[in-house]
């Protein structure tokens, strides 16, 4: 049995799809199927009734669960205990922030040059997790979280994006409204994957006459700009830095739909001065 097939597991577990787990986890959805099929070897059970609809976690599969998730945090917190004494600090987060966090640590590390930042990337889950571990003292998020243990600090506004097919209507318009729109079929991933943006846009449709319509769910390995060739009458949301190649943009006119960036934090931990100064930095970077 291997730390990793108990990641995998859990990620199953908690997605009911090898498909969404092996995403969330970066790996093949053969390589998945193929460790979670080692570890039902090793343990001489089964863990999953498959069928071509659904997964379905087995008895043994509820019972396993919540001692791989303690054997999960055990791994964080024996990492964290691991680390070196000199200023030493780890920030999660996707690749969406790559660009701002990198100068944000260029900066911070040019204030304290004795420094060690370490750039990780996780999906959204694992990064609370590992702040909340204490594997990681900073996250990246859109959005918000509330957990026992967990400060969220405000840092930054971001504005999404709103693109098309370069043939749809209203394809490269600046002055587009949210009524012109919702005549469009909306494409999103589903919202148990992307309940921020479900949010976004039923906050900004609350006070018109009709909300938006809504096309086919965006699948997990399909991407927007694929689907939106495929319906070119539609449109979607895209969260900033997102590849926008292929496709054409368009702006509202009154306001743009926009979305928080906060920073992680354990709410119990010191703010180290080299933390102190790297939030400093992401606030106005």
């Amino acid at each position: 049995m291997e730390l990793r097939q108990l990641t995998y597991f859990v990620a199953v577990c908690e997605e009911l799809s090898f498909s969404r787990a092996a995403a969330r986890c970066f790996i093949s959805q053969s390589a998945i199927s193929h460790q979670i099929a080692r570890l039902e070897h090793d343990l001489g059970v089964q863990l999953f009734e498959r069928s071509t609809r659904s997964v379905v976690p087995t008895d043994a599969s509820t019972r396993l669960l919540p001692l791989a998730k303690q054997m999960l945090s055990l791994e964080s917190a024996i990492r964290a205990a691991a680390r070196t004494t000199s200023p030493r600090i780890r920030l999660a987060a996707n690749m969406s922030f790559a660009s701002r966090s990198l100068s944000a640590i260029a900066r911070a590390r040019a204030a304290h040059p004795d420094a060690e930042i370490e750039f990780v990337i996780k999906p959204f889950r694992q990064r609370i997790s590992a702040v909340a571990d204490g594997d990681c003292d900073l996250a990246l998020i859109r959005g918000s979280v509330e957990q026992p243990g967990i400060e969220v600090e405000h840092l930054w506004v971001e504005d999404l994006v709103l693109a098309t097919a370069p043939e749809h209507p209203l394809a490269g318009r600046t002055d587009v409204t949210l009524t012109e729109l919702g005549a469009f079929p909306l494409l999103l991933p589903p919202e148990s994957e992307q309940v921020l943006l479900h949010n976004v846009v039923r906050a900004a449709f609350a006070d018109l006459p009709s909300g938006p319509t809504y096309g086919p769910p965006i699948p997990p390995d399909h991407t927007a700009t694929m689907e939106l060739i495929n319906h070119p009458d539609a449109w979607t949301i895209l969260y900033a830095n997102s590849p926008t190649e292929g496709l054409a943009l368009v702006e509202l006119a009154d306001r743009p739909l926009r979305v928080p960036v906060c920073a992680v934090l354990r709410a119990d931990a010191r703010r180290s001065p080299i933390l102190t100064t790297l939030l400093e930095v992401l606030h106005t970077t």
